[in-house]
């Protein structure tokens, strides 16, 4: 009988430590701008930088972390050194400021470390995950973790607004700092045993190939891969006008758009609920198949709202109820497939792949939103976006993901992609899991707008 994962100690702890870790991040992500503005009176530019310095090490080093990663036997011990750098670059900024040598420069270099340990870590995080927990509970896992990102979107900025006015901004990055080092502490008691047989390594440049190969060549991978950039070029243009829409246009309070905002959150609770118990009747591939139908949902009722302010509220609180479980649904499901799908000697370099493509387009989708909105005007952009992310449903409903069904046997023509070689039959006793194997199936962290990065 398998034992639940709320019983498995190492799931336990690795599930506690990144909560921890992750209510920390969404501290900071008030407090260091705050300090900047606040304390630094940053200029507009110095504080495009300390966002970008977040989003840069994906595009600089996302390919060759995955690429290290897949070389280990063991991921836990790089995890925690992982924690530990990011740690030590959190508290260089209260430190600083005690010390009067806080500056926007080392804001940014921080806010750069941080984002550096992070892309290694979640490399490394995502084959780790297949050896803390069972094959048959992988998904399950995946909806606790997401779980994490949801628990930590609701009470981070809350608790961030309250250390800032308490603390002060830069003492409030203090519990970023702590969060990290508590995260090693916690991960360095899980004891699972780890036993990962490392790809050979053929250079840098040739194990990054492998990891796109394996991406563009398998369909699955491939449609999982296009729906994630479409959907993240697309909610990175809303992004980018909506706050002036829900503002200028709609005539939306500025506190009930943090209050929607965290309604998102808290759906995202009732969609790892959800998905652990829907997958296990529905199928994983069908829920990722029917949660990108939805996807639009509330982007479309934000462009379509009219009315009074209470209809206004009422329609887009039950609108980010839905669309923030939905995005956990998905982000459960793709990280399923994905983990299932990917050979094991190339699991981080495909997920490095998928953080790089998804994370990079972010700036073009801001950019491309922001453009539009000077020449067309604001709905008519959020209107497009919420076409745009329709489109991600092609990916996914033209794939092979679309045609499976949860309990019939594989295909005989399924294929695999091992590295340096072309796509081959499986040997019998390497055949692929099913594509629609229920909840109990699959894994981690893609990095979408709203999944984090997932994203």
């Amino acid at each position: 009988m398998t034992t639940p994962l709320r019983r498995q100690p190492g799931y336990r702890l690795l599930w506690t430590s990144r909560t921890i870790s992750l209510t920390g991040s969404e501290v900071s992500k008030l407090a260091v701008p705050l300090a900047g503005v606040t304390l630094l009176a940053a200029t507009p530019y110095q504080m495009g930088l300390l966002t970008a310095a977040a989003f840069t090490p994906a595009l600089l080093f996302g390919l060759q972390a995955g690429a290290i990663a897949d070389r280990l036997r063991r991921h836990r011990p790089l995890m925690i050194a992982c924690e530990l750098a990011a740690g030590a670059a959190a508290l260089l900024i209260p430190i600083a400021w005690l010390l009067g040598a806080l500056s926007v420069p080392l804001l940014i270099a921080a806010a750069f470390a941080i984002g550096t340990a992070g892309v290694v870590f979640r490399a490394a995080s995502f084959p780790h995950l297949a050896a803390v927990v069972p094959p048959a509970q992988r998904t399950e896992a995946m909806a606790g973790l997401q779980a994490s990102y949801s628990v930590a979107s609701v009470a981070g900025p809350g608790l961030g607004g309250l250390l800032v006015q308490v603390l002060t901004a830069p003492l409030a990055v203090l519990v970023e700092g702590l969060s990290f080092l508590l995260s090693a502490v916690l991960m360095s008691r899980i004891r699972t045993p780890e036993d990962n047989t490392p790809a050979p390594s053929k250079g840098m440049l040739r194990d990054v190939a492998d990891g796109l190969r394996a991406c563009l060549a398998h369909p699955s991978l491939r449609a999982l891969l296009g729906a994630g950039v479409t959907i993240n070029f697309f909610a990175m243009a809303y992004i980018a006008v909506h706050m002036l829409y829900m503002v200028n246009v709609l005539s939306i309070p500025q506190g009930l758009i943090g209050y929607l905002a965290a309604l998102s959150g808290l759906g995202g609770l009732a969609g790892a609920w959800l998905t652990a118990r829907l997958s296990r009747s529905t199928g994983t591939d069908r829920l990722l198949q029917w949660s990108v139908v939805l996807f639009p949902v509330d982007i479309l009722t934000v462009g379509l709202i009219g009315g009074p302010l209470w209809w206004k509220i009422t329609a887009m609180s039950l609108s980010a109820l839905a669309v923030g479980t939905l995005v956990v649904v998905f982000a459960t499901c793709m990280g399923a497939v994905q983990l299932r799908e990917a050979p094991p000697e190339l699991r981080a370099r495909v997920n490095s792949t998928f953080t790089f493509a998804v994370q990079g387009v972010l700036a073009l989708g801001g950019v491309t939103g922001g453009a539009l909105a000077e020449l067309v005007g604001l709905r008519p952009v959020v209107l497009l976006c919420a076409g745009g992310i329709a489109l991600s449903g092609i990916w996914i409903w033209t794939s092979p993901l679309r045609t499976r069904t949860s309990r019939s046997a594989p295909p005989d023509h399924i294929q695999r992609l091992v590295p340096g070689e072309s796509l081959s039959p499986f040997p019998d006793h390497r055949r692929a899991p099913h594509a629609n194997m229920t909840l109990s199936s699959a894994m981690y962290e893609l990095t979408l707008v709203k999944m984090r990065s997932l994203l």
